[in-house]
């Protein structure tokens, strides 16, 4: 048997590599040797590992809608905990996640200052962003997690998932921001970002905001 490094592995930016029958042990070393500084995401799914590198993009794509939900929450001042691309996971239920963005809203107090996360104890991000999503699995993760609001951007369309009863329904309506048409301003100003550029789409897109309220 050749043992290799997950070091020496390579995945080319937009591509995906799934590891069968990997145990949790193995997913944690997996995690430990990678470290968190890397492009790479991961998904483990109750034995099943998927290794994404995302494309230039992607990257692109997932900065400004985190960008934009970040100036909906400065502008609307309600108070959050950005976690970014932080590992959730819980080994009683053979799931580890990592989302593109992450935010704590309504449980922002208990996260402030913590360093390590821990889902036996802690409460899930209350809204996760995936772009691009290519693997339904990754659905079944946050359902197991408990995570209550999901935004996929996908295929040039925001789609905001809610748990209700464990599952996750399609709405037009985000439970963070009610009175605002998120579905389309989300997609309408991420569009205009790719003739204009990010900084000049920003600025427009929190004047909108500011229209709003």
């Amino acid at each position: 048997m050749v043992t290799l490094q997950f070091r020496q592995l390579s995945v080319p930016p937009g591509h995906r590599v799934i590891l069968q029958n990997i145990n949790w042990q193995e997913f944690e070393a997996i995690l430990t040797e990678l470290g968190d500084h890397r492009a790479t995401r991961l998904a483990y799914i109750q034995g099943t590992l998927e290794i994404r590198m995302p494309l230039p993009k992607h990257e692109v794509a997932k900065v400004i809608i985190g960008d934009m939900v970040k100036i909906l929450l400065e502008e609307l001042e309600i108070d959050c905990e950005s976690f970014g691309s932080t590992t959730f996971k819980r080994e009683d239920m053979s799931f580890g996640v990592e989302p593109d963005d992450s935010f704590y809203i309504k449980n922002h107090a208990r996260m402030i200052g913590k360093e390590r996360i821990d889902l036996t104890v802690d409460p899930p991000p209350d809204l996760v962003i995936e772009v691009d999503v290519t693997s339904k699995t990754q659905l079944a993760a946050y359902e197991a997690l408990r995570v209550p609001e999901l935004w996929r951007y996908e295929k040039g369309r925001l789609q905001i998932n809610i748990l209700q009863d464990g599952k996750y329904v399609e709405s037009e309506i985000s439970p963070t921001f009610p009175n605002l048409p998120i579905v389309e301003a989300i997609s309408q100003f991420y569009e205009q970002s790719q003739t204009i550029g990010r900084s000049p789409t920003l600025r427009s897109f929190r004047n909108w905001v500011r229209a709003q309220i």
